[in-house]
């Protein structure tokens, strides 16, 4: 039963105190503070007022359950009746979804998408399209922080519906607080994420059925696939690579700071001269991200320079047990 068609805890109240005087109230013996109550009760059917004696007169609830219960038992109905009629109802639409135009490579079950807009739009077609399986290759970073939001919120809407996520992240991830965070939030909501110490390529596979890969290699352009040979053996590459992935407590890891790893990280590869860029390129962050680390070493080891710090760290790193 909805909560509309039950009294709020003050007409109960006034309900039960109807009752204690014996089951009738006068229409002149209404207190203002009780007249929205009288209402609610009246239009429920827990009062009947008999207008020639000005009295109202309190039901047996059992009865009003069961006109309430009949009630509903009959909205049921008609809302299971409009649910299977829906298919026939939006069977235009639906025709003209599936004739529509997808630039598909018959001959190879090939089709290319370009942009970045596009690409996400397509995204939320094979979401909704495949709502049971999401198996993904995520190298580098899985989406732009300003969409980690949006992100996170369709990812919860696929696991309501039942769907399962799998996802492989490369070791780096671990020193991104914002990738960290996300998949620890991810994780909480059911999905599965590994990390993979190994190469491997971007790719999404929907169902067993539909995969994505990148077709530029600034991934500004997907291939869509759905040659049944080809998404088989994507999916098998995906369970191989699974299979070696190590297994990581997400949750874990963003209840702590993942900062002194990345700073660590960056320290030991500026002791041995690489340069800004380079670092950002081989721990997959932003150079952006790595000019804040070098910021702090900076302060650290009291240097004025990058040449002054990275000769300091040098000499530390030599008086370091092993070094």
């Amino acid at each position: 039963m909805l909560d509309a068609d039950l009294p709020d805890a003050a007409a109960r109240e006034l309900y039960r105190e109807i009752l204690r005087d014996g089951g009738r109230l006068r229409v002149s013996e209404v207190r203002a503070q009780d007249e929205a109550g009288v209402r609610q009760l009246a239009d429920l059917g827990f009062l009947v007022l008999h207008a020639a004696d000005g009295v109202y007169s309190a039901i047996n609830p059992r009865a009003v359950s069961e006109r309430l219960g009949a009630d509903l038992r009959e909205e049921s109905s008609r809302l299971l009746a409009r649910a299977a009629s829906l298919p026939d109802l939006l069977e235009d639409l639906t025709q003209a979804y599936d004739a529509a135009p997808r630039r598909r490579d018959v001959a190879s079950g090939v089709r290319q998408v370009a942009g970045m807009v596009e690409i996400r739009h397509l995204l939320s077609q094979l979401i909704k399209d495949y709502p049971h399986e999401c198996l993904t290759a995520q190298p580098g970073r899985f989406h732009p922080p300003a969409q980690r939001e949006d992100s996170l919120a369709q990812t919860c809407r696929y696991i309501e519906r039942g769907g399962s996520v799998r996802t492989i992240y490369q070791p780096q991830a671990r020193l991104d607080r914002d990738q960290v965070e996300y998949a620890a939030e991810t994780t909480k909501l059911g999905s599965r994420i590994r990390v993979l110490d190994a190469a491997f390529s971007r790719t999404l596979i929907f169902d067993r059925t539909v995969a994505l890969i990148p077709a530029a290699p600034d991934n500004r352009a997907a291939a869509v696939v759905e040659d049944p040979a080809t998404v088989t053996y994507l999916v098998g590459v995906f369970e191989q690579q699974w299979r070696q992935a190590q297994v990581v407590d997400w949750v874990d890891l963003a209840a702590t700071s993942t900062e002194p790893a990345a700073h660590e990280q960056v320290g030991r590869l500026l002791a041995r001269g690489l340069t800004q860029r380079a670092i950002a390129s081989r721990l997959g962050l932003s150079e952006r991200t790595v000019a804040g680390h070098i910021a702090r070493l900076r302060e650290l080891y009291d240097a004025e320079t990058l040449f002054q710090l990275g000769w300091q760290m040098r000499g530390a790193r030599a008086g370091e047990p092993g070094g």
